[in-house]
Parts: C-alpha cells; structure tokens; sequence
C-alpha cells in the first residue's frame, strides 16, 4: 500500500460529491467500545497460523519485489502452495514487464450463480521492507478465509481469492499493476464480479490516546484510538461500505469504522480496490490505516514481531460474517 487515506479527509467535499460521500457517522450499527470480549479458541488457533504466515512470508522470504525478483518468485510460489494445499485448483496470470514474467494467483469456491465476490491482497512488498503489515498480513487474511470458506456449503454467489502482485511502488496505480492488469482481464472476459474486497495492511493496533492520525478537518469526528479497523471506498462504492460496516459489527465484537470518499481524496485509492473501480467494480479496503498508525510503515523495521495477531484474528472473523452475507 502506498500510504492510506487521511481516513475521512476535506469535509468541503462531503457537501458537494456525488454521489453521497458517507462518513463514519454514516455507518450502520456501532462499533464495539471498551474491552474486548474474552478470546476464544478459535481466534487463539488462528492468530497462531496467521503468525506462522506472516512469519514465512515477511521473516523466511522478506523483501519481495522486481528488485529481489527471485523472492518475489518464492512467495508467489508459496502462496499458491498454500491455496492448493487448502483444496483449491489455482490458475495463474501471467504478464511480461522487460523481459520478466509476473503472476497473479485467482481460486474459486462455485456458487450457485456465477456472480462473485472477489477478496484480494497483494503479495509483493516496497523496497527494502520485509512487509510483514504490508502486506503479508493481508495475505495471512487472504489465506485464512480461503481455508475457511472451503469448508463451508456452497454460497449463492463464487467466492473468488486472489494474490495480485505489483502493488508496490514502481508499479502503484499504473497499467503494470497487479490487480490492474486482473481487473482489465475480468472485464474482457465478462466476468460478474458485485463485489471486492482489498485486505491491506491490517495487523496492527493501539490503545494508547493519539495513537490514531486524523486529518486537522475531522477534529473528533473520528478516533483518536489505533484500535479499529477501517472499512474505506470511493462514493460509487458506499452501499457496499456500508454493507461490510453494518456485517462487521453484527459478526465481531471489535472496533470498526468506516466511510465513502472521493477516489481524488490522497490515500482512499492507494491499493488494488482502486484497480476494480476503474472497470466500475465496487470496491472496499479494508485496513488498519497504515501510516496515519503503523510506525514502521515501509520501512525496515516492519517486521512480524510488530503486529497483533490475536486482534487480526478478530478481524478475520469478522470478515468470515461479511464475505458470508455479501455471498448470499
């Protein structure tokens, strides 16, 4: 991920956008406050492999990028061991920039209709950064989902995994991107995608007071707490935003926020949702909001020691709820 959004930016443009620009207030539901509910055992056996995912990815692989292309090979490699390994048939896309080839990795659950639901996150890391929140722990979601929904009956709608590659700067909102290349793909070939969502950089949180930047506009309009997980999109996308947003909360007793802004507003864009909404995809991205939070924030140190694997694991069941209704 580039950078993230200044999570609800420029109230000027609330008055003005069409369609509706949302803001968190906006939202259905509420977020859960105060202590979290005790952990259960299955949120302790999942941040145990969510762990040992982002640990191989970011820790035994590391930088992953057209710059160490024979690690960015390896985890392409691995993550389409994993999704086989679950039970999956994987098809590969492959693409040529100067002479090398790219993959993005695609699995299907069939549903009754061949209308899908798409979940992604990209495999690839900045440079020199180990990428253990951006994004492994987007994968370790991919993942953890995909394993879990081949366990599950047959949905009304396909449920779709893909790891894009390229997200990652020099390739970040150009023709050369992963899910850029995926999404102009999907187009041509007809596909009926309702609804996509990006897992991004979702792994870290924090209680501490200001732990969580908001730009100046928003004053206490939004919290000052790390401790959420942010549902974002682009105004074409506010009723799926809000759809997620009211899932969350009904599925997971954990901090959410969420909101719909002009894709122009720096940050909102910054991932492959923004790929899927230029063939007119909704799409949402789901994040722990990266640098106005995280730190280490493509940088070095961004290391698998960093990020709270029981939270994510929340998170992820959370999103087990959310990809079970928008499949209906």
């Amino acid at each position: 991920m580039r950078c993230l959004l200044p999570l609800l930016f420029a109230l000027s443009a609330v008055a003005t956008a069409e369609p509706k620009v949302l803001l968190g207030g906006d939202m259905p539901g509420k977020s859960h406050q105060g202590p979290l509910p005790p952990a259960t055992a299955q949120h302790r056996q999942l941040a145990v492999r969510l762990r040992a995912d982002v640990e191989h990815l970011a820790g035994t692989i590391g930088e992953r990028n057209s710059r160490v292309y024979p690690k960015l090979l390896q985890s392409r490699n691995w993550v389409q061991a994993c999704l086989q390994r679950a039970g999956y048939k994987v098809d590969s896309q492959h693409y040529t920039i100067m002479g090398r080839q790219y993959t993005n990795l695609e699995c299907e659950k069939k549903g009754t209709s061949t209308e899908t639901v798409l979940v992604g996150a990209h495999y690839d890391s900045a440079l020199n950064c180990p990428a253990a929140n951006d994004n492994a722990s987007g994968v370790a979601a991919m993942l953890a989902l995909a394993r879990h929904f081949q366990k599950q009956p047959k949905s009304a709608k396909t449920l779709r995994f893909v790891a894009f590659v390229n997200e990652e700067p020099p390739y970040f909102v150009k023709e050369t991107m992963g899910s850029s290349v995926y999404a102009r793909h999907c187009q041509k070939r007809g596909d009926k995608i309702r609804a996509m969502l990006s897992l991004e950089t979702m792994g870290y949180y924090s209680d501490a007071p200001n732990s969580q930047k908001v730009p100046p506009l928003l004053g206490s309009a939004f919290p000052n707490v790390g401790n959420f997980i942010a549902f974002v999109s682009n105004p074409q996308s506010g009723e799926l935003v809000k759809s997620c947003v009211g899932s969350f909360r009904k599925h997971a007793a954990f901090p959410s926020q969420g909101g719909a802004l002009p894709a122009n507003v720096p940050g909102v864009g910054w991932s492959d949702h923004w790929s899927f909404w230029q063939i007119g995809v909704p799409a949402v991205m789901v994040t722990d909001t990266a640098p106005f939070r995280y730190p280490h924030y493509h940088m070095p140190e961004d290391t698998p020691d960093k990020l709270d694997y029981l939270k994510l694991a929340r998170v992820v069941v959370g999103l087990q709820g959310v990809v079970a209704d928008l499949a209906r």
